[in-house]
């Protein structure tokens, strides 16, 4: 068993870290927030709406700064996935889609188009392993 004195020279790990404030679709979301990225979207059939100013941006307005996907702890079909977006106004902020059979396929066609898509090495994982790592 670990303690939290193990950690002390790893910000990555332990108790009020980044790793445990990043856990949920909550706690990130919240994190994101406290970064700038306080704009929810919502995909729409023409575009991604801004639910702060309401314009409507189309895929090449929009970069994917960075995505994270949550698994339900109960339920698998309790999942996720969380992207962190910035447009080419300068509006930051996130838009959240169900993960699997409950995807929102106007998300998902969204998504597809954005030409610029990152995946940021993020230091820790959401749930305890890197993202394109399955679990196991």
């Amino acid at each position: 068993m670990r303690t939290k004195n193990e950690f002390k020279d790893r910000p990555d790990k332990g108790e009020g870290s980044d790793h445990d404030s990043m856990k949920t679709l909550s706690s990130t979301t919240r994190k994101l927030s406290q970064e700038g990225y306080i704009t929810q979207f919502k995909a729409l059939k023409n575009g991604l709406e801004s639910l702060e100013t309401h314009k409507i941006f189309v895929p090449d307005e929009v970069k994917i700064i960075n995505f994270y996907r949550f698994e339900g702890e109960s339920d698998p079909s309790d999942s996720a996935i969380l992207y962190v977006i910035e447009t080419s106004t300068g509006e930051k902020g996130t838009l959240t889609d169900a993960y699997g059979v409950y995807t929102d396929q106007k998300v998902s066609e969204f998504v597809q188009q954005v030409e610029e898509i990152h995946k940021a090495k993020t230091n820790p994982p959401i749930d305890g392993r890197p993202e394109d790592q399955e679990a196991g």
